[in-house]
């Protein structure tokens, strides 16, 4: 109905119109009425999520279970306390000693009251809204917390304190047998046991075991789970919402300036100094004038008889300025005045600046002259004053670092504590600085000490004149710098002010606390006349008026005016007696007096002032008071006859005119006689008759009046309004105001219109009086004035004033404002100043009424009769309703439709006006009405600021229980059904609102939102509780309806869900949802809650398990019975699914949570199982979210405990042995093709998956709900589950295992890092969007793609921006963490990730507790020790694994068969669990895991005498432990056991020493690989390990990238399993064996199977593993193929699919032979891609350091593109590392290395570039780039040399050693360096060298014309080397040496014939590349064309006669046996090719 403004029309008129009665019941039909419909008993019908039950009747409810049924602690969850609320008198901090209140005993201020009512929840602080749970109380909590003991941590110590001496050792890696060295590394048999544990070994009762251990499991456990999760997000709390500061007076950034010493060159009379602060930027004085003097006791006593009572307050030396907008431009200017003498301001400063006290002889007389002169003068004319010089010092030098102050800034010399005497150094640099950088409360204090003064000049003393020279002054050419100075030294001292300093004096010279002694000189505070509008409220009394004479022209005026002096009095009257001294004395003077007379400028007809005169004007101001200005002729010289004054003119300044203070600038005539009586009425503007004026009455004297004050408002609107109301209140009428008479007959329109004219009176006057003008207005509506015996309802005109006025105030200051746009001054005043008027409105006085306040009692009124049911105080009530409109229209309220008070007076009263009546309203129920009937603007603007009348409303609600002691009464009584009705009618219009215009408005949506929110939360601790839950079911409805046909639901969800947060956040939320209540049908009579639900109760029936079930579903009777709890979890339920508002829900559950684990109310454990039953459905609700969840499993992909890899760097177990391996010796099937048992569903993830912070969340609430909910009810509840239920329950406990593991400190720190980086960036990404370098839309764009980053705790969601809370919280930028707060987050990760780890165990007992007696027990339990095995293999603590070790081997002793008769890989996954932290660092853990292990063993013997079940490793606990313990009592097991456990420990001594090693080697990747392919050789007799052996080098070689040795092992694994598979099988589609993959590569041949005889696969547990099978094989060759892809060795993976096809083929399976084909139709494709393989290099190692390496030679095959640099800085970084930088040294060249030669202590390494080498026979073969890096064997690198040492020479002398390595297996290998096993080099002569390299320029030619596509640049390039005429031992200079003669030898001929013919060959290739170019080229390279042309033809002139010279004897026979010489040479020379 509400919904429409004309409906809301329609509804004002009905009031009118209808009968009341009507009005309220359709009310109660829209919006439900308080006397809730009652549900009756019967059937619940299902209701949908979407739709809000009806909830329970809750008062109804409360009344029939008394608290008294409840025991003990349960009894305060039944209802409120007692004492929930109360009322508070808080006496108002006063900052001075003496209150600041007029001295006149008739006036009494509001702002100066003593006390504020503070209405208080008790409880409040339990609240989140006002208590938040944030971080910083997270830590306080946190301190103190047990570190447990983790050995990731442990093991990461003990590595750093083993990695030195590692580095020390070194290898051995000859073959000798496996063991031959163990000994030395790891003695088993003398290693010293661990201490047993007690009772371990005893046989008990399977019950006792779980008692015990239950018991032990609840010690020393954390009862406060989510004080170790992570705070809530601060940015998701809307419920926040600060206390408001108190209001008090405003004051800025203070600075403390002391004036220290004033010392002149000559000292002969008192100089009196005046500081003041000014903006020259503002052209504006922003401070008073403070008066100081530092003259010495002699001095002062000159002017003794002038001043003979010196107030303490006047001696102040020091003051404190404050400053509101600091600004580069702020000066604190320096005045000085000295006894007014005679003569100009020149004359008297000349002494001064030419007289010196050191001159004293000098000048003795002159002084002496001067002093008695002096002394005459002060005699005479003491009281009289005369301007003398000025500095002024720049604010910014002190407070910034830009530079010292020095004499360019204001001509002083400054002297700074510390190193302020640096200033020189920046003196000159003018920057130009922003206000950032004037902060003026932190800067260091600098003692200035400033020794140069300006003279005033007589003609130029203004303000304006002031802002020209301060201008100057920060010129570096500064006028002033040119004027003469006055020599001076004043001292003084700047800086911060203290918080609270002593001995201060406030401006109205009241004492400021602490002020101890009053005897002490005090500080004074001076005023701030701030630069620009200060909006703060006036807290107390101030009413000062400051003068400012400006100048007098008396020009024309006759006579003797030359010395101008002007006299300020404040006059109370006419008479010269009535002059009052409030006007404030300067320096050693008194405190007050009734006169002050301006500085005289000698001679000056017309001059200019400087002066303030400061007053303290009375709070009562008549008619009659006024300033009188009196000036006087001052005759400085002592005459005869002649007076020292004489007066020469009067003017004055009427100070009330209609009410108001007059203050601005006047222009003032000037009367020559003194003034007539009654003049102070008038204006001197007003020509009186018979005066006399100086220059014509015209305006000659002009004055500026400013006033400080909290009682003249000096704005006509404001002054109207209280005018008003104060006539009103005193009934004066007729009333003149202005022009107007106000009478009765118009006092009401008069006084409405005034409320209208309020908007537009000034903000700032606004804010000043805010709360007085708040108080009137409140005032008007709640006591409507009586005016001629009839009510004048002002409730409309007042509700409209006060919403446009708060509007206003909204819009304008929108920085003042929190996250919720609630503005602080509007917030602080409904907190601490509103109060409901008293029943007699004998109310304080307005703000600007100058009249006595004190009321007659012949003008207050009896009290009206009124017939409003709005008010239960009032006696009279209407019979029946219709009498009541027949009333209502008699009094003709028809005319104001919101007027429900009856305007009926009694005769006698209208008779009798002064006995005025007094109506009283309610203010909330008024409120209530007015906003409801509101139309147009005042409805919006009330909307707009929705909060503030919300808070006003409830703030009255309350103070009105108390005022009428209705808080004992039943809630239902409390406020009448109309005032109910209305309620539900606003909130309900208000929630159609929200869901009308949520699209278009958003801000304002969102405000009003969270205000219903806040005020539903309010009305649950004062209203019929059941209303209001009906009131939230009315919201719930319009979004509801809204939501069917929303744009963006999303929106109106986020609405929703922030709704029901802060309604939720209420402090007694736990009792609202009825905790203790049984789910039964709200009109059956309810049992107490203990005979349901306590622990003792079984559900022994039918029904009650129904009930068990209820109380874990979202179903109807939880809803309804914990109906915000329901409401909550329904929402969350629903938002699951909806993207962007997982977070938004989630943090809403978990901020409730966090709450209730911090509130000590709540600390019981029985109290907390009560309240955990509120969250009961959020375990299935979690359960079904189980596919969206992040799933934490996949952040590890190499997860050492399911992974292939054997030792990992990431690992915290290094060294331990792998699961595989494990598997492997105890003959059990390798995992490797497992699926992971946990891992999540995936369907639906895609769409609303969570992220991981929000996953996190959800799963940590999780776990609280099972932490607190009662064992029993969970143990029933589990029972009515069905298997796949139960398993996803385990799905879910192995999820938190996983979320919440232990990252370990090193982990954090990264994390920190990480984090440190993101802020960084999503700071910038900030600043860059507001500076607009990027908008908002692509923002949002490249947020819809998914292109920013993601945080490392998951995305960030729902954000939305909003102009009042986009700021920066102070601790977001300090990311980086110190050492100490990594270490306690470390301790703080430890305790979670134990106590959720605890609560998993805890949950898995109840399950395994509930199935022990169902038939599908075993289906769960494989579930259950699968968890539990989980939980075993992540990083946990000692005390957990304590606990988990015990619930494992209770479930080994109870379901034996589940191991030893099921699923055989569980008991293997076990052993591998125990064998691990058999080997931890742990003791406590070793031992538990040792007495598991021990026992498995026993019990596995006990059933079968076999340990070939058994698939286990036992290391060093477990053979200490059997082998040492004398306890053990082994009578009843059979002899062979103890024997079975020796083979086994000395079988499994050797892979630990094998592990022992490798952990030695963990940082050397090419001795790692080495060290493990030398132990999967050892295993050559065992297929199942070496092929574990195998996989694991292939997970390393994949870990370090290299991808094509990992592919290789995948062969070598294939080979094998094919090998074996061939020996088991003979099937014909199956590969024969190795030589099936020899076409891949030459080295798999070594795995040809040992003969039958050594070894036999019909053996029990040989090759029984899943890979020696068909599908093994087929999945190792995929790998294989997928590790040739990432190595872009395409080619290899069709030798790969080979072997794949035929069996595909064989299994007819058609789709995978279409996926291998296809996936070799795209390798093949990609064969033409630019592929890069590896770089060789040999690398010799010299030095018996290096034990069994030296002089060893390896090729190493490095990534692609490694430079030469790069491996030589590797391995020499890391072998210094290893041996000390000191003692590695790297041999530079490639020559031969002379062992004899090298120094014995040190290692020496030499590194060698090499190439693949083919012999020419192979180069046929070898076509591709593939080919020729592909099973390489045979590598070649050249050393140049000549024959006299050096490397090289000239070209008839440069000879080249070839050198040809032959390595033990063909690369690519399963190593990365492979041993050199023949060498062999080939010395080429001089001739053949330069043969070489001309075949090689020739094939560089050949290649640059022929490529294709043409590279010109790559031509051109190859080109000018080969014919460039600047070419040095270029073709030319080769065929000179060479080809020029014959050579003598005739063995040398071929090679001379060879070279000729190279020539050849090359000139042709050149002719070839010039033609090519030519044809690429473009005319701008013509001319460079013609020139390669030019140096091609020169080349070729001269090569021809060289290269066409045949040598005769090659062209004749020759002799046999020169025939065989020749080929024995050419052979020798050219064996190389051959090989």
């Amino acid at each position: 109905m509400a919904t429409l403004p004309s409906e809301r029309r329609a509804f004002a008129h009905k009031i009118n119109r209808t009968v009341a009665s009507e009005v309220r019941k359709q009310v109660s039909r829209e919006y439900g009425s308080p006397q809730l419909s009652k549900k009756r008993a019967g059937a619940h019908q299902p209701v949908p999520l979407t739709e809000v039950v009806e909830p329970v009747d809750y008062e109804e409810y409360v009344s029939s279970h008394p608290p008294g049924a409840e025991p003990g602690l349960l009894r305060q969850l039944l209802e409120f306390p007692s004492d929930d609320l109360e009322l508070l008198l808080q006496e108002r901090e006063c900052a001075t000693i003496e209150p600041p209140v007029p001295e006149e005993e008739t006036s009494c201020l509001e702002s100066g009251k003593k006390h504020a009512a503070l209405w208080s929840l008790r409880y409040l602080r339990y609240s989140t809204t006002q208590t938040p749970h944030n971080s910083e109380r997270q830590r306080e909590k946190q301190k103190g917390l047990i570190k447990q003991t983790f050995e990731l941590d442990e093991a990461a110590i003990d590595r750093q304190d083993e990695q030195d001496d590692s580095k020390r050792h070194s290898v051995s890696l000859d073959d000798t047998p496996r063991g031959s060295w163990a000994s030395s590394i790891f003695d088993l048999k003398n290693s010293t046991p661990d201490a047993l544990l007690p009772s371990v070994l005893e046989r008990t009762a399977a019950e006792d075991m779980d008692c015990r251990n239950a018991e032990n499991r609840q010690q020393c456990r954390h009862a406060d789970l989510l004080g170790l999760y992570p705070a809530p997000d601060e940015d998701e709390a809307v419920e926040r919402c600060a206390i408001p500061e108190v209001p008090k007076e405003h004051s800025g950034q203070r600075i403390m300036v002391k004036c220290l010493s004033l010392k002149f060159e000559i000292e002969i009379e008192p100089i009196f100094g005046s500081l003041a602060l000014y903006d020259v930027r503002e052209k504006k004085k922003i401070s008073e004038d403070f008066h100081f003097d530092l003259n010495s006791d002699q001095m002062k006593s000159l002017l003794r008889p002038h001043s003979p009572h010196v107030a303490i307050s006047t001696l102040a030396r020091s003051t404190i300025f404050s400053i509101t907008y600091p600004s580069p431009d702020i000066f604190l200017v320096i005045k000085l005045e000295k006894v007014l003498q005679q003569g100009d301001i020149g004359e008297c400063c000349e002494p001064y600046m030419v007289m010196k006290e050191s001159d004293s002889t000098k000048h003795k007389e002159k002084l002496e002259k001067l002093r008695a002169q002096a002394e005459q003068i002060c005699t005479r004319l003491g009281r009289f004053r005369m301007p003398f010089a000025w500095t002024a010092i720049h604010l910014l030098n002190i407070v910034s670092s830009v530079g010292g102050l020095d004499r360019s800034d204001s001509d002083s010399d400054t002297e700074r504590k510390g190193t302020w005497n640096e200033r020189k150094k920046k003196g000159f640099e003018r920057m130009s600085v922003g206000e950032d950088m004037c902060n003026f409360t932190n800067f260091r204090p600098a003692t200035l000490t400033v020794t140069n003064f300006f003279k005033q000049e007589g003609d130029r003393l203004s303000d304006e004149d002031l802002y020209k020279f301060l201008a100057d002054m920060r010129r570096p050419s500064s006028v002033l710098r040119r004027l003469r100075p006055v020599t001076a030294q004043l001292k003084i001292d700047i800086s911060p002010a203290p918080e609270a300093p002593h001995y201060c004096l406030s401006p109205e010279l009241l004492h400021v606390k602490p002020y101890p002694d009053p005897r002490v000189r005090p500080t004074k505070e001076v005023l701030e006349f701030p630069a620009r509008y200060v909006y703060t409220p006036h807290t107390t009394y101030r009413n000062l008026l400051y003068v400012y004479p400006q100048s007098v022209n008396f020009s024309s005026r006759q006579g003797s005016v030359r010395n101008i002096a002007v006299k300020v009095q404040f006059m109370g009257g006419e008479d010269p007696s009535q002059a009052m001294p409030i006007i404030f004395g300067k320096s050693s003077c008194a405190e007050f007096y009734k006169e002050a007379y301006t500085p005289v400028i000698y001679h000056n007809k017309s001059p200019e002032f400087y002066e303030e005169v400061k007053m303290k004007i009375p709070a009562n101001l008549t008619d009659n008071h006024h300033l009188l200005f009196t000036f006087y002729h001052i005759s400085c010289q002592a005459k005869q006859n002649t007076p020292l004054e004489t007066p020469v003119g009067y003017t004055w300044i009427p100070l009330m005119q209609h009410g108001r203070l007059r203050t601005g600038s006047f222009s003032l005539p000037v009367s020559v006689e003194k003034p007539p009586p009654s003049y102070s009425v008038l204006t001197p503007d007003v020509q009186l008759p018979g005066m006399k004026w100086v220059d014509n009455h015209k305006g000659v004297f002009n004055v500026e009046v400013k006033a400080a004050s909290s009682v003249h408002t000096q704005d006509p609107h404001l002054d109207k309004f209280f005018t008003l109301v104060y006539v009103l209140e005193e009934y004066s009428f007729p009333f003149r105001l202005k022009d107007v008479i106000i009478t009765e007959a118009n006092v009401e329109a008069e006084l409405k219109a005034s409320m209208a004219a309020l908007k537009g009176a000034l903000l700032d006057t606004c804010v000043r009086f805010l709360h007085q003008l708040m108080s009137k207005l409140i005032l008007l509506i709640v006591h409507p004035p009586v005016i001629a015996g009839q009510i004048v309802n002002l409730g409309r005109a007042a509700f409209e004033a006060m919403a446009l006025l708060v509007n206003q105030i909204h819009k304008n200051l929108e920085g003042n404002q929190d996250h919720h746009g609630r503005n602080s001054l509007l917030s602080s005043y409904i907190h601490y100043c509103f109060h409901l008027p008293t029943t007699e409105p004998v109310s304080p006085p307005y703000a600007t009424l100058s009249r006595a306040m004190a009321r007659p009692s012949s003008l207050l009124l009896s009290r009206s009769k009124s017939l409003s049911n709005s008010n239960p105080d009032l006696a009279s009530t209407p019979a029946t309703p219709d009498e009541e409109v027949q009333r209502i229209i008699g009094s003709k309220a028809s005319e104001r439709p919101c007027n429900r008070m009856s305007a009926f007076i009694e005769t006698a009263s209208i008779l009798c006006p002064p006995s005025r009546q007094i109506a009283k309203k309610l203010l909330h129920e008024e409120l209530v009405l007015q906003w409801v009937v509101s139309t147009s603007t005042v409805r919006e603007a009330s909307l707009q600021q929705a909060w503030f009348f919300f808070q006003l409303m409830v703030k009255s609600m309350s103070h009105h229980l108390f005022l009428s002691s209705r808080l004992d009464m039943p809630r239902r009584q409390r406020f009448p059904d109309r005032f109910v009705d209305d309620i539900a009618a606003l909130v309900c219009a208000i929630s159609a609102d929200i869901a009308s215009r949520y699209h278009k408005d958003v801000e304002l949506v969102d405000r009003l939102n969270s205000s219903l929110a806040f005020f539903l939360n309010d009305l649950l601790s004062l209203m019929d509780r059941g209303f209001v839950f009906n009131l939230i079911r009315s919201y719930y409805k319009q979004i509801n309806n809204k939501l069917h046909t929303a744009q963006s639901p999303s929106s109106l969800t986020a609405l929703r869900m922030d709704f029901i947060r802060i309604v939720c956040s209420h402090e007694h939320y736990v009792t609202l949802n009825l905790p203790c209540a049984t789910l039964s049908p709200p009109a059956s009579p309810s049992p107490s809650t203990s005979s349901t639900t306590s622990q003792s109760s079984a559900f022994s029936c039918h029904v009650q398990d129904q009930g068990v079930v209820s109380m874990f579903e979202l179903s109807v009777p939880f809803r309804q019975q914990h109906f915000l709890s329901g409401l909550l979890l329904a929402e969350l339920s629903l938002i699951l699914d909806v993207f962007f508002l997982h977070k938004k829900a989630i943090s809403a559950l978990h901020s409730l949570l966090c709450s209730h684990d911090a509130d000590p109310r709540y600390t019981d454990p029985q109290v907390r199982s009560h309240i955990a039953q509120l969250y009961l459905p959020l375990i299935p609700i979690v359960m079904e979210t189980l596919a969206q969840l992040h799933d934490f499993t996949d952040t590890s992909p190499q997860r050492v405990r399911q992974a292939s890899a054997l030792v990992d760097d990431s690992d915290p177990d290094n060294g331990t042995i792998s699961q595989s391996v494990a598997m492997a010796i105890a003959g059990s099937p390798l995992p490797h093709s497992k699926a992971n048992p946990f891992t999540l569903p995936s369907a639906g993830r895609q769409c609303s998956a969570l992220s991981t912070e929000c996953s996190r969340m959800l799963l940590v609430c999780f776990l609280w709900v099972l932490k607190n909910t009662d064992a029993g009810l969970l143990e029933r509840w589990v029972s009515d589950l069905s298997v796949p239920q139960i398993n996803r329950l385990l799905d879910l406990l192995h999820l938190c295992l996983s979320c919440f593991e232990y990252k370990g400190k090193k982990a954090l720190q990264r994390i920190n890092s990480l984090t440190f980086k993101k802020s960084q960036d999503m700071k910038a990404r900030l600043e860059e969007a507001i500076l607009g370098t990027i908008g908002a839309r692509q923002e949002m764009v490249r947020r819809c793609r998914g292109t920013t980053d993601r945080s490392p705790y998951g995305g960030q969601e729902n954000v939305r921006w909003r102009k009042n809370v986009t700021h920066w919280r102070q601790n977001a930028d300090r990311v980086d963490k110190t050492k100490a707060e990594l270490e306690q987050e470390s301790v703080v990760d430890g305790n979670l990730a134990t106590e959720a780890a605890l609560i998993a165990l805890d949950t898995l007992e109840i399950i395994v507790k509930t199935v022990v007696m169902s038939e599908l027990k075993e289906s769960v339990l494989g579930g259950v020790l699968r968890v539990l095995l989980y939980s075993m293999a992540g990083n946990q603590s000692a005390l957990f694994l304590q606990h988990c070790f015990s619930t494992q081997r209770a479930l080994v002793y109870k379901f034996p068969e589940m191991l030893f008769e099921e699923d055989t890989e569980l008991c293997a996954d076990l052993c591998l669990r125990l064998l691990r932290h058999c080997s931890s660092s742990v003791s406590s853990v070793r031992s538990h895991a040792s007495a598991s292990l021990y026992l498995l063993m026993r019990q596995n013997f006990e059933i079968g005498n076999n340990f070939a079940r058994v698939k286990m490793q036992v290391t060093m606990s477990l053979s200490s432990l059997v082998g040492t313990s004398t306890k053990f009592n082994e009578e009843h097991l059979d002899s062979p056991f103890p024997e079975q456990v020796q083979d086994l420990v000395f079988n499994l001594h050797m892979i630990l020493t094998d592990t022992v090693k490798m952990k030695e080697h963990q940082q050397d990747p090419e001795m790692l690989i080495d060290l493990m392919y030398r132990i999967a050789k050892g295993y050559q007799n065992s297929p199942d390990l070496r092929l574990t052996w195998l996989q694991n080098m292939a997970g390393k070689h994949s870990e370090r990238g290299n991808h094509a040795e990992a592919a290789h092992c995948l062969v070598h694994s294939a080979a094998l399993v094919a090998e074996y598979l061939n020996m088991l099988e003979d099937c014909r589609y199956l590969p024969i064996g190795c030589v099936s993959f020899q076409s891949i590569s030459s080295n798999v041949l070594e795995e040809s199977a040992v003969s039958d005889d050594i070894l036999s696969p019909e053996e029990e547990g040989i090759c029984s593993g899943k890979y020696f099978s068909e599908s093994g094989l087929v999945g190792l060759l995929e790998q294989a193929a997928a590790s040739f892809n990432m190595a872009a060795m395409y080619e290899a993976i069709n030798g790969v699919f080979c072997p794949i096809c035929p069996i595909h083929e064989a299994n007819r399976d058609f789709k995978k032979l279409a996926s291998v084909h296809g996936k070799l139709f795209n390798k093949f494709n990609n064969v033409y891609n630019q592929r890069m393989f590896g770089t060789y290099f040999r690398v010799g190692f010299y030095g018996c350091r290096f034990g069994d390496l030296d002089e060893q030679e390896f090729v190493y095959k490095e990534p692609s593109i490694t430079k030469l640099a790069e491996i030589s800085h590797r391995l020499e970084e890391f072998y210094s590392e290893r041996f000390g930088d000191e003692v590695v040294v790297i041999i530079k060249d490639s020559n031969p290395v002379d062992k004899n030669k090298l120094d014995p202590n040190k290692v020496y390494l030499q590194i060698t570039y090499v190439e693949p080498f083919f012999d020419t026979y192979e180069l046929k073969e070898r076509i591709t780039y593939f080919d020729k890096n592909y099973n390489l064997r045979t590598f070649m690198y050249c050393t140049p040399f000549t024959l006299d040492g050096r490397a090289h020479g000239d070209l008839h002398e440069q000879y080249k050693r070839k050198a040809i390595l032959t390595t033990s297996h063909a690369f690519p290998y399963i190593k990365t360096r492979v041993n050199v096993i023949h060498k062999e080099e080939i010395i080429l002569m001089p001739m053949e060298v330069a043969i070489e390299d001309m075949q090689k320029k020739t094939q560089e030619l050949a290649f640059a014309t022929h490529q294709d596509p043409a590279d010109s640049k790559m031509l051109q390039m190859v080109l000018q080397g080969c014919v460039g005429t600047t070419v040095n031992q270029g073709p030319l200079e080769v065929a000179q040496v060479f080809l020029s003669e014959i050579p003598e030898d005739s063995k040398l001929f071929r090679h001379h014939n060879k070279l000729r013919l190279c020539f050849k060959d090359f000139t042709k290739r050149c002719e070839d590349a010039l033609r090519k170019n030519k044809s690429l080229i473009g005319p701008d390279q013509k001319e460079y064309h013609r020139e390669l042309e030019r140096n091609y033809t020169k080349l070729r002139e001269a090569l021809f006669p060289l290269i066409n010279r045949k040598i005769p004897q090659l062209y004749r026979p020759l002799p046999p046996e020169a025939v065989s010489l020749s080929r024995s040479f050419s052979l020798f020379t050219l064996r190389g090719y051959l090989l």
